[in-house]
């Protein structure tokens, strides 16, 4: 890749509390049943692995894990509807699976609603494999959704 397509690509940055309504913004157009601005700030707040991908300044996604005791979760990815479909969510997972690596995780978990066939599909080819269900997880129109449980298993660093 050439370095001007390199400096075209929107940069992978950690989140700061002044991109909070942007990315309260892209949660609400994105979910039926979105994460709170409170669950936002509690992230930030604890420490966990926030990241936004910004283009000048705008953010267009955001990824949050949380990383502890040799495991890692992958708590919420989403890239604003405008943005999608351009590989955005698929370098967003990669940098909280690089980050995990980093936090030195064997192993990165990861629900994902059975509706949700496109970021499914991502996370196989990003290594995932479905290990289990969660019987009614997420709030869905008219009751309740059940979420596929995913995992990878991350590979020791060479020494």
């Amino acid at each position: 890749m050439s370095a001007l397509a390199r400096d075209a690509l929107p940069a992978l940055r950690a989140m700061q509390p002044q991109d909070l309504d942007r990315v309260f913004e892209i949660e609400t157009r994105a979910y039926e049943f979105p994460w709170t601005m409170g669950i936002f700030h509690d992230c930030l707040r604890a420490g966990y692995g926030c990241w936004v991908l910004a283009d000048n300044e705008r953010v267009l996604g955001y990824g949050i894990l949380s990383a502890a005791a040799g495991e890692a979760h992958i708590l919420n990815v989403c890239v604003a509807n405008e943005a999608q479909g351009r590989g955005h969510g698929r370098r967003l997972v990669q940098r909280l699976i690089d980050l995990s690596r980093w936090h030195r995780a064997e192993r990165v978990f990861l629900e994902v609603r059975p509706s949700n066939p496109k970021a499914i599909a991502l996370y196989h080819d990003l290594g995932f494999n479905e290990i289990g269900r969660r019987p009614n997880y997420y709030p869905a129109k008219g009751g309740r959704e059940d979420a596929i449980v995913m995992a990878i298993e991350l590979l020791p660093p060479e020494r």
